[in-house]
């Protein structure tokens, strides 16, 4: 029986993973290296070795109801779009609320995660651990979750780039940028179109002389801001749309969705057309990037080419000369450094993990990760998902398939990404949002039944199918139901609008002239109407008079 659990990291995905424990009845203990919770949101100055680091500016792409935790919304007053410095103060009332703060230990490095002697019986592992004073201790756990997430290990493919070694300027990864001080009056070159590399590009062509963005594969970039003035997520990541593209083929999907963004900015005249469709890879959300490339203080390129000493030569022929700085934004490495090497079972790209949480090929179901994900969505309400499932899982309220049956899902599922995705080495993989989350929530049995719910609560039903996808729907029923869920779904846009009220403004009162003008135009075409249909059929409307007068005996 699971008792005792080692959670390894105390970023959102170990913070939601030490609470899933205790809701089990299980005894929690979190290691986390540095001094302070939250992960990849703490912004340091300089950055901790093997640590995730955030820019000054960071700003997340993803709404904060659709970010949450699903028992646990972000304060009405947040904005929708929020700073790292209040997601940071968002995970620490999360922490406080659920008193999660005393099974941290910080300043706690896990070195490795070894089986115990008695594993085979009792697929219990041995932990050893570090502290900043170079002190060791080894533990025991009944099971362990891993949670150090996948934006750890910078990817500077030096290799890829002949010359790099003559330049004469300054270069460096995006994990290292800070801001855009050492820019000013620069002339700067940005490797990678990503989310990162396109605020790089947008927040330092602000002081730069010039910035050129270079993009092997291009990219769609989105707006954060939909129609009426939503956030994108809340208007499109819907169950009403999920439905449709289980329905309709992909294509028309890809068809539509491109033909929607070119009509905001043609991606074609502004050198971003990417070689593969919209929906089979995340797009770029930028509000700003397209202003900065219309404006000029952006220049789109081709590949880098090679680099001789201040010049930078591209793919397609032109250069850039007198380059001071390059910022390489070529995204991450993943790896598992504590781990076992035969723990994890590689399957393409990806390391193999049965619906992205087990290792399928281990004797006993005590080791998971958590947060190891990667979707159109944010990452706190998928890890939190994937926790409470593990931990019924560690309880054995829910037992896993055969290693063997895992295999062949994993490969299938392998299968699938490379098949709907563009996946690469540093992209292993891709999960729809709604169908991962739904899937998940199948297996705990909390899943909104939308037919209970059509019968049950239709005005209930209603938000969940035509409203936004928050966590909150996966408290309505089930294993860890909460009292509050209804409520929160019904506030959701309360909350949304909130930190926009700060001008009052008076109710617009329709005039008298303005009522006469709409009652003329109404009357105007119901005349014409008429007429167009008597003209057309010049019998019927006398025929129909005749009819409703009053008959004499």
């Amino acid at each position: 029986m699971v008792h005792r659990v080692a959670v390894i990291g105390a970023g959102p995905s170990g913070l939601t993973s030490i609470k899933a424990c205790l809701e089990e009845g299980m005894e929690p203990t979190c290691f986390e290296s540095s001094d302070d919770m939250g992960g990849l949101w703490k912004f340091k100055a300089m950055s901790e070795p093997n640590r995730a680091s955030i820019y000054r500016s960071l700003t997340i792409n993803i709404s904060k109801e659709m970010m949450c935790y699903s028992d646990f919304p972000i304060p009405s007053d947040y904005p929708n779009y929020m700073h790292h410095s209040k997601i940071l103060n968002y995970f620490r009332m999360y922490a406080d609320h659920f008193k999660l703060l005393k099974y941290i230990r910080f300043q706690t490095l896990v070195k490795s995660v070894r089986k115990a002697p008695d594993y085979s019986r009792t697929g219990r592992w041995e932990v050893l651990t570090e502290k900043k004073d170079g002190h060791e201790e080894r533990h025991v756990f009944d099971a362990v979750i891993c949670c150090s997430g996948h934006y750890t290990y910078p990817n500077l493919p030096l290799k890829d780039f002949p010359g790099i070694e003559t330049f004469e300027g300054k270069y460096l990864h995006s994990w290292d940028y800070k801001g855009p001080e050492d820019m000013y009056g620069k002339r700067v070159v940005v490797i990678g179109i990503g989310n990162s590399g396109g605020d790089i590009a947008v927040e330092t062509s602000r002081v730069a002389e010039q910035v050129y963005m270079s993009t092997r594969r291009g990219a769609w970039v989105i707006r954060q801001v939909s129609d009426n003035g939503l956030p994108v997520d809340m208007k499109y990541n819907t169950r009403f749309v999920h439905i449709l593209f289980q329905l309709f083929p992909i294509n028309f999907f890809n068809w539509f969705g491109e033909k929607k963004v070119n009509a905001m900015y043609d991606h074609t005249m502004y050198a971003l057309k990417p070689k593969h469709r919209l929906f089979s890879q995340i797009p770029v959300i930028n509000d700003d990037l397209p202003m900065k490339i219309l404006s000029g203080a952006v220049i789109i390129k081709p590949n880098v080419k090679e680099i001789c000493g201040c010049t930078v030569v591209f793919d397609d022929g032109s250069t850039v000369e007198k380059v001071d700085t390059i910022v390489f934004a070529t995204g991450y490495n993943y790896d598992f450094p504590y781990l076992p090497k035969k723990a994890m079972y590689k399957s393409g790209h990806r390391v193999g993990l049965y619906k992205h949480v087990f290792p399928p090929t281990l004797e006993h179901p005590t080791l998971a990760v958590v947060g190891f994900i990667h979707a159109l969505g944010a990452i706190m309400p998928q890890a939190e998902m994937q926790a409470r499932w593990v931990t019924r899982v560690f309880k054995g309220h829910k037992k896993l398939p055969s290693s063997q049956s895992m295999i062949k899902a994993v490969e299938k599922d392998t299968r699938n990404i490379e098949k709907s995705y563009i996946v690469s080495k540093l992209t292993p993989l891709q999960v729809d949002f709604v169908s991962y989350m739904d899937e998940i929530a199948g297996d705990i049995g909390v899943r909104p039944s939308l037919l209970w719910l059509f019968f049950t609560d239709y005005p209930l039903f209603k938000r969940v199918f035509w409203g936004p996808v928050t966590a909150y729907q996966y408290r309505l029923m089930g294993p860890g139901k909460w009292e509050g869920a209804r409520r929160a779904i019904f506030t959701q846009f309360d909350r949304m609008y909130q930190p926009l009220k700060t001008r009052k403004l008076e109710p617009e009162q329709p005039s008298t002239a303005r009522r006469l003008v709409k009652m003329s135009l109404t009357v105007m075409a119901g005349g014409a109407a008429i007429y167009y249909f008597h003209t057309r059929n010049p019998d019927v409307i006398p025929t129909l008079l005749s009819n409703m007068r009053p008959q004499r005996v």
